[in-house]
């Protein structure tokens, strides 16, 4: 069902907390033909989707009150409900460190509380910030002050040793990826993964 307007967007309901949202606002799952539960991130497989919204406790609830046999009419193979809220969340995560890699091989990443902060006090701007779970209160504090005085965004997401490994160096207290098309998709996919967690 479809909002009427100019920006119409197909509506879903969740299977945990039957709330009508855009089919976007949701996490699509098929079933795989041996009858398995699998998540669709993308919203890209064949066939008939289920949809829960974008956190764990409504992916829980519906695996607990058995809603996916209800939604595809038949008998499915369904992951015990954390163990499939671990896969998905674990799929969110993968996601994100995927698309820093691909931002830091096309050359828009760069690494280091120090290069951060002067790349924000630089006349070009980076698209977005990124500060490490793990940093020193005092320099999270710095680089997320300069980001907002500055009007770039900013998210506290992974660990210092996760931005290293990306970038194949020591591990970086912080990253700024530059203006472009990477933004959008990283804001996307760290907000739907804290949205999960149920830290936003």
């Amino acid at each position: 069902m479809a909002r009427h307007g100019n920006a119409e967007q197909p509506q879903r309901s969740c299977l945990g907390c039957r709330t009508s949202k855009d089919k976007q606002d949701l996490i699509r799952f098929v079933l795989s033909p041996e009858l398995e539960i699998l998540p669709d991130l993308d919203s890209k497989l064949p066939g008939r989707g289920a949809y829960t919204c974008q956190n764990r406790t409504c992916l829980i609830k519906a695996v607990a009150q058995k809603q996916f046999k209800r939604a595809f009419k038949q008998d499915v193979h369904t992951m015990p409900s954390e163990a499939l809220a671990e896969h998905v969340r674990r799929m969110l995560y993968e996601r994100i460190i995927g698309l820093i890699g691909l931002a830091n091989k096309a050359g828009s990443v760069t690494g280091g509380g120090s290069m951060v902060t002067d790349a924000l006090r630089s006349r070009i701007k980076p698209g977005l910030v990124l500060v490490a779970t793990d940093v020193s209160e005092a320099i999270g504090a710095k680089i997320v002050t300069l980001a907002d005085v500055n009007h770039v965004p900013q998210r506290t997401i992974l660990v210092k040793e996760d931005y290293g490994a990306i970038l194949g160096k020591a591990p970086r207290s912080a990253i700024a990826v530059k203006s472009g098309g990477f933004v959008a998709q990283l804001l996307k996919a760290i907000d739907r993964y804290r949205n999960f967690l149920g830290e936003v």
